[in-house]
């Protein structure tokens, strides 16, 4: 996948991702004018949406289960526009480490 392989192409499409779902949550009234200091708040939407993807789950919903998947990643776009992360640069970052970790990073069970 060539966003992969030029991190820069992947940071620029998720931050054009997080700016049009911050805009659409705005008009839906999601308004937050201290996106820092509201940090755990926003979290715990993404909590919700993956409680409902898991309980989606248990009831064997795949579509439903995708739906809560899409709301939790949705919800983690929100934070990443509100807070101007970015989240190509970091998300490289973080696999760059992850691949000199060990296998399962050194934990025999999941």
């Amino acid at each position: 996948m060539k966003c992969l392989q030029e991190p820069e192409r992947l940071d620029v499409l998720l931050r054009a991702i997080a700016r049009a779902v911050t805009d659409e949550a705005t008009q839906n009234g999601f308004v937050f004018e201290q996106p820092w200091k509201d940090a755990p708040k926003l979290l715990m939407y993404v909590v919700t949406e993956l409680s409902e993807a898991m309980e989606a789950w248990r009831n064997d919903d795949r579509d439903a289960f995708e739906e809560e998947i899409a709301d939790s990643f949705i919800r983690l776009m929100h934070i990443v526009g509100l807070l101007d992360i970015p989240i190509g640069q970091r998300i490289e970052e973080k696999r760059r480490k992850n691949r000199n970790r060990p296998y399962r990073h050194g934990r025999k069970q999941i």
